[in-house]
């Protein structure tokens, strides 16, 4: 299943069009609070106090209602607005005028002020933001972050930039985030997984019409796309309906890599995996893994046939970037058959092939690597990944895997994020073990674009459930093929 992810323009067209189809803006910012509370109440049921701080904008608005129920349910409420109640307009007036009729006192912000309540609400900027905090609003968010308690983010974490995930400058670190109506891309790619906690979407029973034609601009891998993704095999299946996965990899010094992208490939279900490698690395490969079929490739000439013989060739791992790896590349890209280009391989398309466009490839790029490919600077990647991943695969074709926390999958279908995964994939060899596991896929699928979604949830997922089981600090990438062996085995 996927679920819908828009920019912040498109959630305030959709509050627009709920307004004129007849909910006062007041009264949506009532239901808005409303579903912050219950959020609230959900996770924090023993919390008897909290601290409200709310801007000026209608983000702020939210927080004086929130404080109003807060009050209305007997919990101490300290009510701190950055800007003089006296100078609110709109709806936000109205709201901070409902909290003080319900008795909700309010503190004028200032650098000394000491939070009180046991949890703190964040309704200090909404989604309008797209550059650096400054002024007071910066130094409450240092204040916030500093008072080492909980946090509840309405709408989103304040300091964030919700259509690309990035943080400019510093943002809220939230333990929750209540997010309405449109659940925003932001929230889930780039520097957000730091800052969100927990998300909470609340749609606040805004009616379908609503959405008609506003296209998401991107979707959210949901682990229930796994349950029909895997049916069970006919009891007639033999390894050549699995198909025949080819990794070219491991130079001289590098065999490690690709051996890890063979053994995924075979976990993850490919009838047949062979490996083409430097000869010295043959021994290893027996002992590591002698279901695979390796051949010790000297050059070029040896790897030109190779990979006629398979239904996808897996390139990259282990590589180098010298002539031995530029032959290896050279001849998978001769080949008609599905590929999967990573690490080195990657790096050599930049350099040695930049033109180079295939429909029927998958690029699995780190930031730095899509730099490469862009001809830009890591920063530039990071500052709007959404944007980065489009932009890579409107110049590559096939479908671009830009990997880090909450991986991007761009293709002719569009924008995809991966919301799963953990920090203790934060070591070598997670990337060759995606490439091996997304080269069984397409072997046993052929379907390149739906494999590569497959591919980044279970990779992702895999490392989860490694994490649960034994922690994230020391997790292996050889540790999550039989992790995802279960997966794919429901």
């Amino acid at each position: 299943m996927l679920r819908p992810l828009y920019k912040a323009t498109q959630v305030r067209e959709l509050d627009r069009r709920t307004i004129a189809g007849g909910i006062e803006g007041f009264a949506l910012m009532q239901r808005a609070a409303s579903s912050a509370w219950h959020s609230f109440r959900s996770r924090w049921p023993q919390a008897r106090s909290i601290s409200v701080l709310c801007g000026s904008g209608n983000n702020g608005g939210d927080g004086h209602v929130l404080a109003a129920l807060a009050m209305q349910s007997g919990l101490k409420v300290q009510r701190i607005t950055l800007k003089p109640l006296v100078e609110l307009s709109g709806d936000a007036a109205r709201a901070a005028e409902l909290a003080t009729s319900a008795g909700v006192g309010c503190e004028q912000w200032h650098p000394g002020i000491e939070f009180t309540g046991e949890v703190i609400v964040d309704a200090l900027l909404g989604t309008g933001l797209t550059g650096e905090v400054q002024g007071h609003f910066k130094r409450a968010i240092e204040m916030i972050n500093a008072a080492h308690r909980p946090v509840l983010a309405i709408d989103i974490p304040s300091g964030l930039v919700a259509d690309t995930g990035a943080v400019p400058g510093l943002a809220v670190k939230a333990a929750c985030t209540v997010t309405f109506i449109g659940d925003k891309v932001g929230l889930h790619t780039g520097d957000a997984p730091a800052y969100t906690g927990e998300i909470d979407f609340r749609p606040m029973g805004v009616k379908a019409q609503a959405y008609f034609d506003i296209p998401p601009t991107a979707w959210r891998l949901d682990d229930s796309l796994l349950a029909n993704a895997f049916a069970p095999r006919l009891r007639t299946n033999h390894k050549g309906d699995m198909g025949h996965v080819l990794v070219m990899g491991g130079a001289p010094g590098f065999g490690g890599a690709a051996l890890l992208a063979c053994q995924a490939a075979a976990r993850l279900g490919a009838g047949k995996v062979s490996l083409a490698t430097a000869p010295e690395h043959i021994t290893a490969s027996l002992v590591r893994c002698p279901e695979v079929m390796a051949h010790g490739v000297r050059g070029g000439a040896e790897a030109a046939e190779l990979p006629n013989n398979a239904d996808v060739v897996v390139v990259g791992p282990g590589l180098g970037k010298a002539a031995w790896g530029q032959a290896m590349l050279q001849s998978a890209l001769q080949s008609d058959a599905p590929l999967v280009v990573d690490a080195d391989g990657l790096n050599l398309l930049a350099s040695q092939w930049p033109d180079v466009r295939r429909d029927n490839w998958i690029l699995t790029p780190h930031p730095g690597e899509a730099a490469r490919l862009l001809g830009c600077e890591v920063a530039d990647i990071q500052a709007d990944r959404p944007a980065a991943a489009q932009a890579l695969q409107r110049a590559r074709g096939g479908v671009v895997i830009l990997k880090g926390a909450g991986s991007l999958i761009a293709g002719p279908s569009g924008l995809v994020v991966c919301p799963y995964g953990n920090p203790g994939m934060a070591s070598g060899g997670m990337g060759d073990v995606l490439s091996g596991m997304l080269g069984a896929l397409i072997a046993q699928r052929g379907d390149v674009e739906f494999s590569a979604w497959l591919g980044a949830m279970v990779h992702a997922l895999a490392a989860d459930r490694a994490a649960e089981q034994e922690g994230e600090r020391g997790l292996l990438a050889s540790d999550l093929a039989s992790y995802a062996r279960k997966l794919i085995n429901p």
